[in-house]
């Protein structure tokens, strides 16, 4: 059984899976696209992509402005907080931003459609993410927006006064009044 709500902008979507579970451990069927369409949600993926961060990461807020990318979040070990912006300057929710936990824990996904800039950040020690894609990466269409751009006031579960690590790149990211967006 899979049950596919959207959270708090109707595209995005918080896929929950049932977990198997017994003596030996469990099983989290990923991704199953009858079942998933039986849901209301069918995507084509392209690329897969595996990311293992250590403990008070955070990575984002990441879109490419050519060949759109949706993604279907996943954490295979650790937990995380996954974030959605929307990116669309002609949507009626641009600049809003969605957010879910997402752990090994709970065998949830998150789907972040084409037009939103993607982040998370790592609440366990260590997390293995996997994110099924629908485009290709492509460099040199790859932008950033600034994580704690104070117009969009993304909520992160930081420890007060703490600061996460970053890349250089989301450091000093544009904000969103500076970045280039979608129509």
């Amino acid at each position: 059984m899979v049950i596919v709500r959207a959270l708090s902008m109707p595209e995005v979507k918080l896929i929950e899976s049932r977990i198997h579970t017994d003596e030996r451990g469990f099983l989290v069927e990923g991704w199953n696209e009858s079942a998933l369409a039986d849901a209301g949600f069918a995507a084509r993926f392209v690329q897969d992509n595996i990311a293992r961060s250590a403990g008070n990461v955070l990575r984002g807020m990441h879109y490419q402005l050519r060949s759109p990318q949706g993604k279907l979040v996943r954490v295979v070990r650790g937990r995380i907080f996954d974030v959605a912006l929307d990116m669309r300057r002609s949507s009626a929710t641009f600049g809003q931003w969605a957010g879910a936990e997402l752990s090994d824990a709970n065998g949830c996904a998150m789907w972040v459609p084409p037009g939103f800039a993607h982040g998370y950040f790592v609440l366990s020690n260590e997390a293995d993410v996997l994110y099924k894609c629908t485009a290709p990466y492509d460099p040199s269409a790859d932008r950033t927006v600034r994580w704690d751009d104070p117009a969009v006031n993304i909520v992160w579960p930081l420890t007060p006064g703490s600061v996460p690590m970053l890349k250089l790149a989301d450091a000093n990211a544009p904000l969103l009044a500076d970045a280039e967006c979608y129509p």
